[in-house]
């Protein structure tokens, strides 16, 4: 980490334009190597250990479908929810760097105590048979405490790792900001390579092999994870934190209200900002001004007070790229709401069509596939789709978009949100005919294998990777390029507490269809034993709020003006390709 101060400008911004040999030493494709090969490691601990996670409740903790199915998404969904504390951390304090190096190190405690709880008698559940046991409190609650150890490593790997790979192309360089366009989908490409092993190998172990193996392998992939990270060191692009976002944006409403009767010039140019090229804000450009949201600017608005003043409140006084900040991430909202259903639908698979794959024919003439490594063929469909996506759509779109891009970002990602309807329509029809099945052959209470593939579920596996290529990578790349410089780790965060919020729509979803439908004695939708159940109503109850989820998405991404950055070297401001004007 030598070089690191090299590479800093006196306000804390990385800066290159003076310093060409550091330039050419660090960053671009030469340092990603080392990030990508520590996500896809890191990405294959993580799927090879929550995979599987909701039949290791069912087999080995001995919990109703429906209490598994909800412990799931609600681990699920901290998992997604931590990034808000790493995220915080790494703008404010630590810098992404070593939030990501901390963070990994606790991610490795936790699978390490996991593996553990898995394996050695005493804290792992005691089988009378194979995949029929008990477990007593104390050792529910060390798997638990592992588990939950495991969500709060995630949080400082999950919103750094993609901003920080990105961090190593330079903004303001052309040809460096083309490549960072193509880096998110490889670095999606790289998760879904992890993945790909875990949902077959790792799964397969963890059934056929044991859960102390199951659990020890990811546990090795993370330790391999830290070790690809700081192989790189050298080669990476720093950038200092630039204080608490969290203090910036409440200066800004409390400045605002503060100044609630002032008036707003007429121009914008008497609105207060620094007169220097940099903004006072480490390691973030200056942002242009907007129209939206004009409540705000009052905090900008210099009063006699402020003048007389010999040095500037930041609780009375705001400079516009602070307030911008704030405009930013309100803006970003409504775009964030509505990838909540799109997680919800996403999460099923590691929920609903693993419950479903339960009760289908799962071998392959005498090999028996594991139900969740069906999983799979997500992954395969997504390492299909990103090169195809990055090396053929793209340059076939532009002839007609004029979009540099092919698509833009939101509709890249409106693109996604319908192919995910058709996942839900997939599966309900497949549980259609199963039940069907069951009912012509009086299969209620079969402990065998009903005759039907558990390959019918490829084509809504399928349908998600392709839509997790549209959604989720357009997602990776929207609020990295329209979060303030400053804030890029946190509003990464924010994007992921979609699949938190998804994860928890989708328990919520299910104590609801539960406590509704079982009423008089009935089964319900979501049955312990499915064959009573009908879980294709759930499908199809996940299809239409899908549905009314893109109605919204349209008339939010239609009202979405893009964030316009200001380029130190000439103070134009540098709106990103042309989305502000193809926004949809």
């Amino acid at each position: 980490m030598a070089e690191e101060e090299d590479i800093y400008t006196k306000d804390g911004t990385v800066d290159y334009r003076n310093k060409p040999a550091n330039k050419k030493k660090t960053g671009t494709w030469k340092a990603c190597p080392y990030i990508l090969g520590n996500e896809c490691c890191e990405r294959l601990a993580y799927y090879g250990m929550s995979t599987n996670l909701v039949v290791y409740f069912k087999t080995q903790l001995d919990q109703h479908s429906a209490t598994a199915a909800k412990n799931q998404a609600n681990w699920s969904g901290t998992c997604y929810v931590m990034p808000l504390l790493g995220a915080f951390l790494a703008d404010s304090y630590l810098g992404r760097y070593w939030t990501i190096a901390i963070f990994s190190i606790i991610y490795v405690c936790g699978m390490t105590l996991l593996t553990i709880s898995a394996s050695v008698p005493g804290l792992r559940p005691t089988c009378y048979e194979k995949d029929k046991c008990h477990a007593t409190d104390g050792q529910t609650a060390v798997f638990f405490v592992a588990l939950y150890l495991v969500a709060l490593g995630t949080g400082g790997i999950k919103p750094c790792v993609s901003s920080y790979g990105a961090d190593q192309f330079d903004d303001a360089d052309p040809i460096e900001r083309n490549y960072k366009n193509s880096f998110f989908n490889w670095f999606y490409f790289s998760i879904n390579i992890g993945a790909l092993v875990a949902s077959s190998l790792i799964v397969w172990i963890q059934q056929d092999i044991g859960w102390g193996w199951g659990f020890g392998v990811p546990a090795v992939a993370m330790a391999f994870a830290v070790v690809s990270f700081f192989g790189g060191s050298h080669l990476y692009r720093y950038q200092k934190p630039g204080g608490s976002p969290l203090t910036r944006i409440c200066q800004v409403v409390v400045a605002s209200f503060r100044k609630y009767d002032v008036s707003l010039p007429a121009e914008k140019s008497l609105l207060y900002e620094t007169t220097a090229a940099e903004s006072a804000i480490k390691g973030s450009r200056k942002l242009a001004h907007t129209n939206e949201l004009r409540f705000f600017d009052k905090a900008a608005v210099r009063t006699e007070s402020d003048e007389n003043r010999g040095s500037t409140n930041n609780w009375k006084l705001c400079t516009v790229t602070q307030v911008e900040e704030l405009k930013s991430v309100i803006k970003l909202l409504p775009i964030w709401a509505t990838g909540i259903i799109f997680s919800t639908v996403y999460n099923q698979m590691s929920n609903m069509f693993v419950l479903q794959a339960m009760y289908m024919d799962t071998h392959l003439g005498k090999f028996k596939i594991p139900e969740a490594s069906l999983s799979v063929f997500d992954t395969i469909a997504v390492i299909l789709w990103v090169p195809v996506y990055d090396r053929m759509l793209i340059p076939f779109v532009r002839k007609f978009t004029g979009h540099k891009n092919g698509l833009s970002q939101l509709q890249r990602m409106g693109t996604g949100l319908v192919i995910s309807v058709f996942a839900m329509v997939s599966a309900a029809v497949v549980e259609v005919v199963r039940l069907g099945i069951v009912k012509r052959h009086n299969y209620y209470d079969t402990t065998n294998d009903i005759p039907m593939s558990v390959f019918w579920q490829i084509p809504q596996y399928m349908i998600i990777g392709c839509a997790e290529v549209f959604t989720f990578i357009g997602q990776l790349e929207f609020f990295y390029d329209q979060a303030p410089d400053s804030m890029r780790s946190l509003c990464a965060a924010l994007s992921l507490t979609t699949t938190a919020l998804g994860s928890y729509v989708s328990s919520l979803l299910v104590t609801i269809v539960t406590d509704l439908s079982t009423k008089n004695g009935k089964a319900g939708w979501i049955a312990d034993n499915p064959n009573y159940g009908k879980l294709h109503y759930f499908f199809l109850l996940l299809s239409v709020l899908s549905v009314l989820n893109f109605f919204i998405f349209l008339v939010v991404a239609k009202r979405y003006k893009y964030k316009k950055a200001i380029n130190k070297d000439d103070l134009v401001p540098m709106v990103a390709d042309d989305d502000d004007k193809l926004a949809l």
